[in-house]
C-alpha cells in the first residue's frame, strides 16, 4: 500500500532521481544541476526553505511534491508553491499525484494559508487535465517571468 510522507534524509538520493526523469519529460535533460548534497542541505539543513513530500510503496519512492512558502500581500498569509510534482510514469494514474496535492492541501488549510500554486507547461495536455479535474483554475492574464544568467549578474552589478 502507498504511503504519503514527508521525505526523509534518506529519500534524497530518489528524489534526485526523480528531478532526472521529470527534467528528460520536460525535454531539459542536461539542465539539472542540483546534487544529493544540495537536496540535503536544503531540505534538511537547520533551517529548511524548501520542504518536499514523497509517495512511497514498500520502501520505494514512487513520486515526490517539492514545495516552498509564498506570501501574499493581498491575502495577508502564506501560501505554497508547488516547485515540482513528479510521479514515475510507470505509476500515473494511480492516485499519487492527486494524494499529494492533497497533502499539501491539506497543510495549507491546517495552517491557514489561502492557496497552492504551481506552473505547468503549456504543452503538457495530461496534467492540464489532471488540474483542471480536481478544481486548479489558470491563472490568465499572468505571464511567468525570469530573471537568471548574465540578465541576473548584470543587474544585480549595477546597483
Amino acid at each position: 500500500m502507498s504511503l504519503i510522507r514527508p521525505a526523509q534524509t534518506s529519500d534524497a538520493a530518489a528524489i534526485l532521481d526523480l528531478i532526472h526523469e521529470l527534467a528528460i519529460f520536460e525535454r531539459e535533460p542536461d539542465a539539472v544541476k542540483n546534487t544529493e548534497d544540495q537536496l540535503v542541505a536544503h531540505l534538511f539543513g537547520p533551517d529548511p526553505q524548501v520542504y518536499a513530500h514523497v509517495v512511497e510503496d514498500e520502501g520505494t519512492v514512487l513520486g515526490f511534491a517539492l514545495w516552498y512558502l509564498t506570501y501574499s500581500t493581498w491575502e495577508g498569509t502564506h501560501g505554497i508553491h508547488l516547485e515540482d510534482l513528479y510521479v514515475r510514469e510507470t505509476e500515473r494514474g494511480s492516485g499519487h499525484g492527486k494524494a499529494l496535492l492533497g497533502t499539501l492541501a491539506q497543510i495549507a488549510v491546517e495552517r491557514g494559508y489561502r492557496r497552492v500554486e504551481w506552473s505547468v507547461l503549456d504543452w503538457n495536455s495530461p496534467a492540464i487535465g489532471f488540474y483542471d479535474s480536481l478544481g486548479a483554475g489558470s491563472m490568465d492574464g499572468w505571464t511567468v517571468r525570469r530573471l537568471e544568467g548574465d540578465a541576473l549578474a548584470e543587474l544585480g552589478a549595477s546597483i
